[in-house]
């Protein structure tokens, strides 16, 4: 079985792009948790996911231009 170039680069993005965000989530959820999810932390929980689907947007637009350069 013969994997394409593009195919692990876009693999290894994203899969780094998810544990980055994962991190981010574990971060908030260490820094305002106070029995419980605080006000502050919800919103920077929203914010974080709102980050996240630009953030992977971005990825992708940016990984077809990358890609498709030939």
């Amino acid at each position: 079985m013969d994997i394409e170039w593009e195919t692990i680069v876009e693999i290894i993005v994203s899969v780094g792009a998810v544990g980055l965000f994962v991190a981010v989530l574990v971060g908030i959820g260490d820094t305002y948790n106070q029995g419980g999810l605080s006000a502050d932390g919800g919103i920077a929980l929203v914010g974080a996911i709102v980050a996240f689907v630009i953030g992977m947007s971005l990825v992708g637009i940016g990984l077809a231009y990358y890609l498709n350069q030939e």
